[in-house]
C-alpha cells in the first residue's frame, strides 16, 4: 500500500525545515502521487521531516550542491595514492595511528560523494538510487554502485552520446534497472517505478 500524498502545505514545511527546494517533478508525485509508495517515504519525525531509509546525520549534507562524479575524480585517486603503508613506518603503532587518520578523511570525503542527495529507492547488494536534490544537477537521478565497484553513475537514457542524467519523472517511467550504462551487465526491460 501506498503512503498517500503529502499537502503542499506539507511539502512547503518540508522543503522549510530542510533548507531546500524540492525539483518540480519531485515535488508533484509528493503532492499528486505518494509521500513514498515505491521510494523511501518523506515524513515528518521526532526531529523533523526525513527520509525513511536515509541515515538522519546525512541531513547537514542535504544543502551542499550535489557533485558531479567527474568532478572529484582527480582528487579521489590523490586520496587513494596518500594511505599510509606499512612499509613506510618503523612500528605498527605509528602505521595504525596514520592509517585512521587517512581513514577518517576517506570517510569524510566519500560521505561528500552523496552530498545533496537522497537514497529514493534501496536495490540490495550495496546498490541504491539517489535523487540529487541541490546544485545544477538537482532533479536528476544517479545509481550508487560504490559498495560493489565504487562508482556512482548517471542513471541514463543513452549512455552511448553522453549519458544526460534522467530526471526524476523520466526515472519514473523506466526504473533504475534499465537506464544503467551497458557495462554493468544486461539492461533489464523497462517497468515503470509508478503506474501514474
Amino acid at each position: 500500500m501506498t503512503e498517500p500524498p503529502l499537502t503542499e502545505a506539507e511539502i512547503v514545511e518540508a522543503e522549510r525545515d530542510l533548507g531546500v527546494s524540492f525539483p518540480e517533478e519531485y515535488r508533484t508525485y509528493l503532492r499528486e502521487v505518494s509521500a513514498g509508495g515505491a521510494l523511501f517515504r518523506l515524513e515528518r519525525m521526532g526531529r523533523g521531516w526525513w527520509w525513511a531509509g536515509n541515515e538522519k546525520w546525512r541531513r547537514e549534507l542535504l544543502a551542499v550542491p550535489f557533485p558531479h562524479p567527474d568532478s572529484y575524480a582527480e582528487s579521489d585517486d590523490e586520496l587513494m595514492g596518500r594511505e599510509p603503508q606499512a612499509e613506510s613506518f618503523d612500528d605498527d603503532a605509528e602505521h595504525g595511528t596514520a592509517w585512521r587518520s587517512w581513514a577518517d578523511e576517506a570517510d569524510r570525503f566519500e560521505d561528500l560523494k552523496t552530498a545533496g542527495a537522497v537514497v529514493i529507492q534501496e536495490h540490495g547488494c550495496g546498490f541504491s538510487t539517489l535523487l540529487a536534490l541541490t546544485g545544477s544537477l538537482a532533479g536528476t537521478v544517479w545509481w550508487d554502485g560504490r559498495a560493489t565497484c565504487d562508482r556512482i553513475v548517471p542513471l541514463s537514457l543513452d549512455h552511448v552520446t553522453g549519458a544526460r542524467p534522467v530526471q526524476f519523472s523520466e526515472w519514473l517511467d523506466h526504473g533504475s534497472w534499465a537506464l544503467l550504462p551497458p557495462d554493468w551487465g544486461p539492461r533489464l526491460a523497462s517497468a515503470p517505478v509508478v503506474h501514474r
